[in-house]
């Protein structure tokens, strides 16, 4: 396979004049492209309002070596890398293995784990996806929350109401990242998240994604046990306890998410080596699309280019880092809560980006120094108390506020020209009084700062929303070299929720690194 890079046509080209740029620029003859596939596209606004796409394209073409010598240096010879399982380990696997926990780490530790024949069972405390997806459309429309069911919990993880994105900086030298995508279009997702720059499913296809990857884990012999949560579990016994009976095992991989925290409880009071992480926490801002678009385009019509994106930092003179993350072109904020009288948000798109609003949390980082505890749960204690803040704030409600009014510590009594969008009910309150004051003072800092890359993003009708306080996990559950805890030997700690992935895409890579583990050591069940 030979491969061309760097090449550039305006973004309202046409597929024959992308065949016709790659034969130009690769110095072929019309009759010697067979095929070519694009490896990656990216937008270049650098001379907006003149935009490009710049691709990378794999090569199908006759008498390869003849034309890789009079390209000049333009085409290279690739070797595809391609993702394959570990040789099977020799220890007998007497018990087959447990996967606890189904949002993307657990689903590509039991996707791999099936497939090379090791039969997983995988516990889910939440509902199914398509009961799951119920439970949360009827908490937003009536506030009745399902604890074990909601936006964090249940089968496809807090990702599956998210906006979907898969792009990662985890480095990748044995494909996984590109098993992780192909994998995601083989069960239903776009072909473009292939290529694209910044990939992204959205909501409703990640529903029928997950979906038909259990069918598939199913029909390998998995088996999924719903409305099962682990409460304990006996380390010299090799035994889980569930809500739904005893399991005995020999390996039970730990992907139960960031939110798990009565897990986290229950891990510390077995004496499992687990510790505060830093994370971050922050508000949900929303911008009319409009701004977002002109802004990052040059364009006041987007024409035929996707709803736009940002990605934004600063470095505040008090020392915080403040920054945007999980930006949703045209999403929505949702309620995210999972427990009772705690109430936090997070965003959400669905495929086609179509909201009039784009939103992104713009977030502080806070350390175990700014919990005033040196205790490994500290951070969920902290995470718990901005909740109740938030909780009271809005009366049980998403509190909002405009900019405006955050700055002049106020509570707003109408919306401007920004009207929220969201989903579950929402109501003016203070939002800043959710936070000690050096997080909500850096918060403002940080909107008016951006203000300088965005035109408008410190506009005084900005709504903002709270309290985001789910990015990443609060701990960190410690595993060794061999992906397994060194206290609990047949225990391996996995994904988000175990403080080792940042994202749908890192959390599916550590599920597989997980499951080769689990390979490595034991025979196939």
């Amino acid at each position: 396979m030979i491969r061309i890079s760097q090449l550039k046509l305006p973004v309202e080209h046409t597929p024959d004049q992308l065949r016709k740029k790659i034969i130009r620029t690769a110095h072929l003859k019309e009759e010697e492209l067979r095929g070519f596939s694009i490896r990656k596209r990216s937008l270049d606004a650098r001379k907006k309002p003149e935009l490009y796409y710049v691709y990378t394209i794999d090569l199908d073409v006759s008498h390869e070596e003849k034309i890789l010598k009079r390209s000049r240096g333009k085409l290279t010879k690739m070797a595809e890398r391609v993702y394959r399982a570990p040789v099977h380990g020799t220890e007998p696997l007497r018990n087959r293995p447990v996967v606890i926990g189904s949002g993307p780490a657990g689903l590509f530790c039991a996707y791999l784990l099936a497939k090379e024949g090791y039969c997983p069972l995988v516990l889910e405390r939440g509902a199914s996806v398509r009961e799951r997806q119920k439970d949360v459309e009827h908490f937003w429309k009536t506030g009745i929350l399902n604890p074990s069911s909601n936006v964090q919990f249940g089968e496809g993880g807090a990702g599956t109401f998210s906006d979907g994105k898969l792009n990662t900086l985890v480095k990748d030298s044995c494909g996984r990242n590109r098993f992780v995508l192909e994998t995601f279009v083989r069960f239903g997702a776009p072909e473009e998240i292939l290529y694209e720059q910044k990939p992204h499913i959205g909501t409703d296809i990640l529903i029928n994604v997950v979906e038909n990857m259990r069918n598939e884990i199913t029909t390998l012999g998995g088996e999924f046990r719903f409305h099962t949560t682990v409460t304990d579990l006996i380390p010299e016994e090799n035994r889980l306890i569930t809500t739904n009976g005893e399991i005995q095992t020999d390996a039970a991989v730990l992907a139960i998410g960031h939110s798990a925290r009565d897990t986290f409880q229950m891990l510390y009071d077995r004496g499992i080596p687990i510790e505060a992480k830093s994370f971050a926490v922050g508000v949900r801002v929303e911008h009319p699309q409009h701004l977002i678009d002109e802004s990052q385009y040059g364009r006041t019509d987007r024409g035929s280019l996707p709803a736009a994106a940002y990605k934004l930092t600063e470095k505040l003179e008090n020392g915080r880092g403040v920054y945007t993350f999980c930006m949703c072109p045209g999403g929505y904020v949702v309620n995210a809560s999972s427990e009772e009288g705690r109430l936090a948000v997070n965003g959400m798109s669905y495929h086609d980006r179509a909201g009039e609003n784009a939103n992104s949390a713009v977030i502080v980082t806070v350390t175990p120094e700014d919990y005033g505890s040196d205790h490994p749960l500290a951070g969920v204690y902290f995470q718990r108390t901005l909740e109740e803040n938030a909780w009271n704030a809005g009366q049980g409600s998403v509190p909002v506020q405009r900019f405006g009014d955050y700055q002049a510590k106020r509570i707003s009594t109408a919306a401007g020209h920004i009207h929220p969008c969201m989903k579950g009910s929402w109501r003016f309150g203070d939002v800043r009084g959710i936070f000690p004051a050096v997080i909500g003072d850096s918060i403002e800092e940080g909107i008016c700062a951006m203000d300088r890359k965005i035109h408008g993003f410190a506009d005084k009708d900005v709504i903002l929303a709270g309290v985001e306080s789910r990015t990443s996990s609060p701990v960190r559950i410690r595993r060794n070299e061999n992906f397994v805890s060194d206290i609990v030997p047949w225990l391996y700690p996995c994904g988000e929720g175990a403080g080792y992935a940042g994202g749908i895409t890192s959390a599916a890579m550590d599920g597989l690194k997980s499951a080769e583990a689990v390979i490595k050591r034991f025979t196939e069940f």
